[in-house]
């Protein structure tokens, strides 16, 4: 038998689309790292307040950017959204947040939830630790539902509805979430100030101990859960998914491809439905399901991909 015919019998047409699609998921899984990462460093790019122990005043830290960064964060060049919102329905003038909700939305509008999944430093944090190589766990649908509109009574009562109207002596309230709940605050914030100045050290009470401990859990629930902070807790993915249905940057599915293996939705790191309901609210436009799906049938993007499905629902 000739090499030349040896070869077409051993390296079938599938072998080569194997190693095609292998490759094509692996440059499309490093480029999503690398938005993230690029993200996170243009996001706390103020390097020597980390050595310093000290927060960038400059004038971008009037402007807020659009995911979860907190303020105190030494690195951080911007304002966080959440902290801004609170701040202004908190404050002595409490006036209307147009500013920072007007921004919130554009980004809604455009992108849905996938600032989530991509610009986010802390959900980078904790996809990093889902990839931690321990037993991993599987919530129930009967817990995880119910669960996932914790989020949204976040929102409504520490960001919006306590500081807007709870009233304490000074006139000023408190931003609660940033207070007694953030875990990304205590991360980029509490922790390397705490690190790098004594005296602050000295200070910390019981309520930093809180927020460690918050911090804590959901880290370590991170290496079990994928982005467990993100489904049940963050006020900020509880607004943006509000926009996910008719954002401009949409998921797609093209039911006259599909097969049906859902091997979608077992890749699904928000545990979404893919094949009944491809832009939940839920979904974060990581790129995991069209990267698995063995038929090419999901596509996202701002204009061809809404075509391409529109054909394939025609068809179907």
């Amino acid at each position: 038998m000739s090499g030349m015919h040896r070869d077409r019998i051993t390296r079938s047409p599938s072998d080569d689309e194997k190693g095609k699609k292998w490759k094509n998921k692996k440059r499309r899984i490093s480029l999503q790292r690398l938005i993230q990462l690029i993200s996170a460093a243009l996001l706390n790019g103020y390097a020597v307040g980390f050595q310093k122990g000290k927060i960038f005043t400059g004038r971008t830290k009037a402007v807020c950017v659009p995911v979860l960064n907190c303020y105190s964060c030494p690195g951080a060049l911007g304002a966080c959204p959440i902290g801004a919102l609170q701040t202004a329905l908190g404050g002595i003038r409490r006036h209307f947040p147009f500013y920072v909700l007007g921004m919130l939305m554009l980004f809604g509008i455009v992108l849905g939830r996938a600032v989530c999944g991509l610009l986010c430093p802390f959900g980078l944090v904790q996809d990093l630790l889902h990839k931690i190589p321990v037993p991993k766990l599987r919530v129930p649908k009967k817990i995880d539902r119910p669960a996932r509109y914790i989020k949204y009574i976040v929102l409504l009562v520490l960001v919006i509805g306590m500081p807007a109207f709870v009233v304490t002596k000074t006139g000023i309230t408190p931003p609660y979430f940033c207070k007694y709940l953030c875990p990304a605050g205590t991360l980029e914030g509490g922790i390397p100030l705490m690190l790098a100045d004594p005296v602050l050290r000295g200070l910390a009470g019981i309520l930093f101990d809180w927020k460690v401990l918050v911090l804590v859990i959901v880290l370590f629930a991170s290496m079990l859960i994928h982005r467990p902070f993100c489904r049940y807790l963050c006020p900020l993915g509880a607004f943006y998914s509000l926009f996910n249905r008719f954002s401009f940057f949409q998921m797609q599915l093209d039911r006259t491809k599909c097969s049906g293996c859902r091997e979608c939705e077992r890749s699904c790191p928000m545990a979404v439905e893919v094949t009944k309901n491809i832009n939940s609210a839920e979904c974060i436009r990581c790129g995991k399901c069209r990267d698995i799906c063995p038929n090419k049938a999901i596509a996202f993007g701002f204009g061809s991909a809404k075509e391409e499905s529109a054909v394939g629902e025609k068809a179907d």
